[in-house]
């Protein structure tokens, strides 16, 4: 990555998960001939170490990393999930029952999820552009607000710097700044939920099977890793997850297996356990002149599918596409009608998304006996078709509806 100028052609403001990919996709579809500016809030791409969080990838997401040229150096830290197992069987019952099996394999036999540290992939990203020359990584940079200078979006740093370009895309997660900045407002609200994050290892093989366990404080999942190991990931109320938190490594291990019913034997906790509450927030705008949300800053959405990292590289595979066809009719970076088809293109994506898996926690929270079995009789009419279930399996890997290029392996 290169010295520093002030105007850009893309100015990406985050560097995480989405603005890597971002940039990364961008030069390599205008083959180098674009200047782009990565701003970080870290000192260094080092700072971003010590994520615990591990991401499920699927069938879609993998096509886009390997068109990005990222997925060769995951792919050895990435496990296959086998099945899908869902429950809402309580912690006190004899008998945990499954309610629902998945066959977590696309129609052409091929896994439709890994499982891939948060680590390994930011690296992997990372690695892609480490040696573009069309990519300046300026940080540490504080972004404190943006103002619309045509032909240019003029964006603003702490240390009184002004970075120039003719757009500038807002990859800053759930809590934007330049989203707040340009007055687009959002809807949504907290969950009084925490969601957990630890990394444990087995005893027993867990053989790729991802279990997810809906409890009244929220759901429990047990995602498969590599070594025999899985990330937990739990979401739960606020003030038993403030317990959790407080708990010894000891005791933590104990409330785990009590979850996970001695079903992999002994426990061993992996690395520290993360914490941070759950909010769901959707802009009522995805652009702006010369703007663009992606990622967690264009859909907010709770974990319980574990979609945030696919929903964000959907958002970069369509802009990466809409800006690149722009530009090969004459047009800048910043043509305000390719952005307004982005917006189109990720608009109901990202809102059925965040809908979904908000009614998912919702109504697997109630815990009432009632509601409970009528539960349990609709996720037995899905246990029971094959078909039905190959859908559903093939919606979440992201293979249905109008893919964008580099979501089916072709070049943009």
């Amino acid at each position: 990555m290169s010295s520093q100028p002030d105007h850009f052609d893309v100015v990406i403001s985050g560097a995480s998960f989405a603005g890597l990919a971002l940039a990364r996709g961008l030069s390599q579809a205008f083959a180098g001939d674009i200047r782009i500016a990565l701003l970080d809030r870290a000192l260094s791409p080092s700072a971003h170490k010590g994520d615990g969080r591990s991401f499920a990838i699927w069938a879609g997401a993998k096509t886009i990393l390997e068109s990005l040229g990222a997925w060769s150096a995951i792919a050895e830290h990435a496990e296959p999930m086998t099945s899908i197992e869902i429950t809402d069987s309580a912690l006190d019952d004899g008998v945990r029952q499954t309610r629902v099996t998945y066959d977590a394999r696309t129609s052409d036999g091929a896994p439709a999820a890994f499982m891939v540290p948060a680590v390994v992939l930011h690296q992997a990203l990372l690695d892609t552009i480490s040696s573009d020359d069309a990519i300046y990584w300026i940080a540490p940079a504080e972004v404190t607000g943006v103002a619309l200078d045509e032909p240019n979006i003029g964006v603003s740093l702490a240390n009184e710097r002004t970075i120039f370009g003719a757009l500038c895309v807002a990859a800053e997660g759930r809590l934007s700044t330049l989203r707040d900045a340009v007055g687009i407002k959002t809807v949504g609200w907290g969950y009084e939920q925490t969601g957990l994050v630890a990394t444990v290892a087995f005893e027993l093989p867990h053989n790729g099977v991802a279990i997810q366990h809906f409890l009244p404080g929220g759901p429990f999942a047990v995602l498969p890793l590599k070594d025999n190991q899985a990330c937990i990931t739990w979401s739960a109320a606020s003030d038993e997850a403030q317990r959790m938190i407080a708990l010894s490594d000891a005791d933590f291990l104990r409330e785990l297996d009590a979850r996970i019913g001695g079903r992999f034997g002994a426990i061993t906790l992996v690395g520290a356990r993360q914490s941070w509450p759950l909010a769901l927030k959707i802009p009522r705008a995805l652009t702006a002149r010369r703007f663009v949300l992606i990622g967690d800053a264009a859909h907010g959405v709770h974990p319980v599918a574990g979609q945030g990292v696919n929903l964000a590289l959907r958002d970069v595979a369509a802009l990466i596409e809409c800006v690149t066809d722009a530009a090969r009719l004459g047009f800048d970076v910043g043509h305000q009608p390719a952005l307004e088809r982005y917006a189109r293109w990720r608009r109901f994506d990202s809102t059925m998304s965040a809908t979904l898996y908000d009614g998912l926690n919702r109504v697997f929270s109630i815990d009432n006996t009632i509601l409970r079995a009528g539960r349990g009789a609709a996720l037995g009419l899905v246990d029971r078709s094959d078909d039905l279930k190959q859908l559903i399996i093939s919606e979440a890997a992201g293979l249905n509806g109008e893919l964008p290029k580099l979501m089916r392996g072709v070049a943009v």
